[in-house]
């Protein structure tokens, strides 16, 4: 007789369940109903043993803690934590902050990969007096596309493309500075690979997790480089895309170490072969209505849609730290591997920062080939499409064709710093603390990139779990 009777759900039932959720999050379901279901759902269930609470920081670094089920039923108003332990929040003298649980961002999760008995769920991270924590950019993302739907009717839409590799041995990035380099797990190329070969086993397993949290699976693939992946979901509203982001990740690594298996999203891990990039595909709707789409239109985009592409174009440069956010990430700039660092738009050159890939009506999009996979996803998406709507306007930037995007992380450090722009909306405050973190990774790397990769940039990564390291360096 087994001692523990906790829950574990069948994957064609977590995708109903969790498809459902979705759907409420998507029609705008009253807050406060879902937040009262769920926690008589949890109430009820007697095999829930913890709900997992997810936040991000500032460089999108996903945090999560257990909070058993019975205690959360009872202060779920109350979570708090110590931010000062958090990169990028708050001082060791002012650390409380609190969390908000997010009821509609709640997700049922596949007891193989993460444990029977547990449900997860993100939060927003709220300063001691419950008021917003500005760098909080999930938080920044959901009040930036709510009022965009309220005030205009307009709903914002993304959908990504994640590449990623997958090496041999768990941790193969902490253990990188034994080994001094990464072992494919496999050597195949572009769609290449039989069926029962270790990369494609482990695309079948992610993918089926990824079906059963409700992603809405496309298509997946070994991507060019040997050992590459690229899993695609469908498009959706801009929070919910992100927090698939953040889960994809979580989700692709966690299925990786049950397989002895690192998945990684670094940049550019190896020289000479592509880097992994997170093609970032966006479209605005109204009413229906996609406002990106006209059938007359210079590549089937509207006026609008080319105003859109033009002003992220002229803020290309004070943008582009938080589209590559690490030392690692200006590797992939690198134009001998289709690399997206051209400032200018088209609909067939891939070295372009923006492609306008072919649509319809329902499918017309502008996609950003630049955004690197270790991009903090909240604040991506809330940066373009900020940008695309509102950012400054400069024809005579948007069309040049000989601005570049940097070859290095202090070049786009120095951009992002002094941009007025900036800090016209993520604020001072929080333009300093991420150009401070950025530039305290960046003193641990070599100045100059060269051409190998070095140790420090994949030991200090800022997705690199390695806290004990950071604290000796």
């Amino acid at each position: 007789m087994s001692l523990r009777d906790f829950l574990e759900i069948p994957y064609e039932q977590l995708e109903q369940l969790n498809l459902a959720a979705k759907a409420d999050r998507l029609s705008r379901k009253d807050v406060g109903k879902i937040r009262d279901e769920r926690m008589q759902y949890l109430a009820d269930e007697k095999g829930i043993k913890a709900v997992t609470v997810c936040f991000s920081d500032l460089e999108g670094r996903l945090h999560m803690l257990d909070y058993d089920k019975k205690f959360l039923l009872k202060s779920a108003d109350n979570l708090t934590f110590d931010g000062s332990s958090i990169r990028g929040f708050t001082a060791q003298s002012e650390s409380d902050l609190r969390l908000a649980i997010d009821w509609p961002a709640f997700y049922w999760l596949p007891s193989d990969i993460f444990g029977p008995g547990k449900v997860l769920v993100f939060s927003e991270v709220r300063e001691k007096d419950g008021s917003a924590y500005g760098a909080d950019m999930r938080a920044r993302l959901k009040e930036f596309t709510a009022n965009l739907y309220k005030k205009d009717g307009i709903t914002a839409n993304v959908a990504t493309e994640i590449e990623g590799f997958l090496f041999k041995g768990r941790d193969a990035e902490r253990h990188y500075s034994s080994l001094g380099e990464f072992e494919y797990a496999s050597e195949g190329g572009y769609y290449n690979s039989l069926p029962g070969d270790i990369l494609r086993l482990y695309i079948d397993a992610a993918a089926e997790v990824q079906r059963a949290m409700g992603f809405e699976n496309e298509k997946d693939h070994p991507e060019v480089a040997p050992s590459q992946f690229e899993m695609n979901f469908s498009y959706t509203e801009a929070l919910v895309a992100a927090d698939q982001v953040q889960l994809y990740k979580l989700l692709s690594r966690q299925v990786a170490a049950t397989m002895s298996l690192t998945a990684s999203f670094l940049p550019k891990p190896v020289i000479g072969v592509n880097g992994s990039g997170m093609h970032t595909n966006m479209s605005l709707s109204k009413k229906g209505k996609n406002m990106m789409y006209d059938a007359k239109g210079r590549e089937g985009l509207s006026e609008f849609g080319w105003e859109f592409i033009n002003r992220i174009l002229t803020s290309a440069l004070d943008l582009c730290l938080v589209l590559n956010s690490s030392v690692n990430s200006y590797r992939r700039l690198d134009p001998h591997f289709e690399a997206p660092n051209q400032i200018k738009a088209s609909a067939v050159d891939r070295g372009s920062m923006v492609r306008v890939p072919i649509g319809n009506e329902k499918s017309a999009r502008v996609e950003v080939r630049s955004v690197a996979p270790d991009s903090n996803p909240y604040l991506t998406f809330y940066s373009l499409f900020n940008t695309g709507l509102s950012g400054p306007l400069d024809e005579r930037k948007a069309t040049s064709k000989s601005r570049f995007l940097p070859d290095n992380i202090y070049s786009a450090i120095d951009s992002f710093e002094r941009s007025k722009y900036i800090a016209s909306f993520l604020g001072g405050d929080v333009q300093q603390k991420f150009a401070d973190l950025k530039i305290m990774q960046a003193d641990r790397c070599a100045k100059s990139l060269g051409s190998i990769i070095k140790v420090p940039e994949i030991q200090f990564h800022h997705e690199v779990t390695n806290q004990l390291l950071w604290s000796k360096f």
